[in-house]
């Protein structure tokens, strides 16, 4: 069976070296994570099997890697600063500050319905509630009050304040002058970094109409309430497409990106079957979305919520930048003369005129994919002995240490010795990390190396030098297969060709 419960990933995560708490050993900050040396080769490998997909796999993308400052006027004028903030709300009580839709949304049913009905709106559109506590702060307090909304650190019934947007950007200075002149943000998202480069890269490598820039790098949001682990988090890295195309050829980009991406999360054990496509309502959609699909995968504890969002932007961040430029006086007017605009249009394919594409946004948060990814994974079974064994059934591409190599004995060394020559040939073919397992126990090993996902161990014994009672095994090792338990005598002559076929 699976993990059914976020606590049984979030143990595991920190036994065996995962993901660790931010800043643990001063009590922790919220909203940050470590990856120790498990998790980060799992979230390499994500990155990896993305990137490989994205822009090796195909003719029509370039990578980019932007900086993780910006300058104010790129997060001003793409809409940030005005509108990149999330309504929150303060306890009187206790001073401690939540954001509204979490706040309601985690209420017993029948107090949703009563805020719900305290401002005119029905409990089943749950988006509408929050929009219309948004619009009316002073409706908003009292509907809380009156509906007896509980503060979820206390259990009481807080005494609320009228709910106040909160910008989620990390505000920095930049240079030893401390002035409103010389700040900058941390990106809140790595689409800005994309558009600002368009001409740049379109100019380098001279692509035309349709393509793509993909990018994977880290973003920052002040979250006002991070939680659910690595799933809300003030610091995390996204793995985003922005994929340019002709005006009016964008919907069906948009469908075709649906099914790709649907396409992906399958090759990384992550089913159809656990993912809902939300096609999101007008009303809830981004200052910069034309339509937007998000994926919601059905998470242990937390249920369905967004693992990707799929957006169709139009021509809303490159127009906006562009007429921007215009106002500043970096270009000549967009109405005077559209033909001495450089930075950020692009010859049409048909009439060779400058145009400001479309765009279409695949884009996923690395972090939320690990989860999904362990989450599935994640397997309880009961063997014939009746002993319990957990084991991440990972993609093998996936698996942070693809084998491990063991002797049976630490203490002999013509098995360390020839173990570690079996482990140093194995890393040559670049497969992964292959680790030197010698604990001195195969049993504990096993299972140690079950509970990480590592889908291979070999094991060198006595008869594999020759010591043993059968002289048939002499250079031979044992292969264990982690999922089935089947074990095979593969001679070691044979054994690179042999996990090679098996990796793939």
């Amino acid at each position: 069976m699976p993990a059914t419960s976020m606590e049984e990933l979030v143990s595991l995560c920190k036994r065996r070296g995962f993901i660790f708490q931010g800043s643990e050993i001063y009590g922790g900050l919220q909203g940050f994570y470590d990856y120790g040396p498990l998790g980060v080769e799992l979230k390499n490998n994500i990155k990896a099997a993305w990137w490989r997909s994205n822009v090796y796999e195909r003719d029509d993308m370039e990578g980019l890697d932007a900086s993780i400052i910006m300058h104010r006027q790129v997060l001003r004028h793409s809409g940030h600063e005005a509108t990149f903030s999330d309504p929150m709300i303060d306890n009187r009580k206790n001073n401690k500050r939540y954001r509204l839709d979490h706040l309601v949304k985690d209420q017993k049913a029948d107090v949703i319905s009563k805020v719900a009905e305290a401002i005119g709106q029905s409990a089943e559109n749950f988006p509408a509630v929050v929009a219309a506590l948004n619009a009316n702060p002073a409706q908003a307090s009292q509907a809380l009050k009156e509906a007896g909304v509980r503060d979820p650190f206390s259990g009481e019934v807080g005494d609320w304040t009228e709910p106040k947007p909160f910008n989620m950007m990390f505000k920095t200075t930049i240079g030893p002058v401390a002035d409103d002149e010389s700040y900058g943000y941390l990106r809140p998202e790595t689409a800005q970094g994309i558009f600002t480069n368009f001409k740049n890269v379109v100019d380098s490598t001279s692509r035309r109409l349709p393509f793509g820039i993909a990018q994977i790098g880290k973003a920052f949001r002040n979250e006002i309430t991070p939680r659910n682990f690595i799933f809300r988090v003030r610091e995390l890295e996204q793995m985003e497409i922005e994929f340019f195309c002709t005006p009016g050829t964008d919907e069906e980009w948009h469908e075709h990106w649906l099914e790709k991406r649907l396409s992906w999360w399958e090759a990384q054990g992550v089913p159809r079957s656990k993912i809902e496509i939300l096609d999101v309502p007008k009303e809830d959609l981004a200052h910069y979305s034309k339509r937007t699909y998000d994926l919601m995968y059905d998470y242990p504890t937390l249920g369905h919520e967004e693992i990707e969002g799929i957006a169709n932007r139009s021509d809303y961040d490159l127009g906006s930048h562009t007429k921007n430029q215009s106002e500043l006086g970096l270009v000549a007017s967009v109405e005077e003369n559209l033909d001495s605009i450089a930075k950020l249009t692009i010859p049409h394919p048909e009439t060779n005129k400058p145009v400001v594409p479309f765009v279409i946004e695949p884009s996923a948060g690395v972090d939320r994919a690990m989860l999904a990814v362990l989450s599935e994974a994640f397997t309880k079974e009961t063997l014939e002995n009746g002993n319990e064994r957990i084991v991440l059934k990972l993609k093998p591409h996936l698996a942070p240490i693809k084998v491990a190599v063991i002797p049976l004995a630490r203490n002999k060394a013509e098995l360390v010795d020839l173990a570690r020559s079996i482990k140093s040939d194995l890393q040559k073919l670049g497969l992964g990390r292959i680790l030197l397992e010698d604990s001195g126990n195969i049993g504990k090993a096993y299972r140690r190396h079950d509970e990480v996902g590592t889908p291979y161990c070999v094991t060198v014994d006595f008869d594999t030098v020759g010591k043993g009672e059968d002289a048939s095994l002499t250079d031979t090792v044992t292969v264990r297969d982690r999922d089935t338990l089947a074990q095979e005598r593969v001679k070691i002559s044979e054994l690179t060709a042999y996990l090679q076929a098996k990796l793939k």
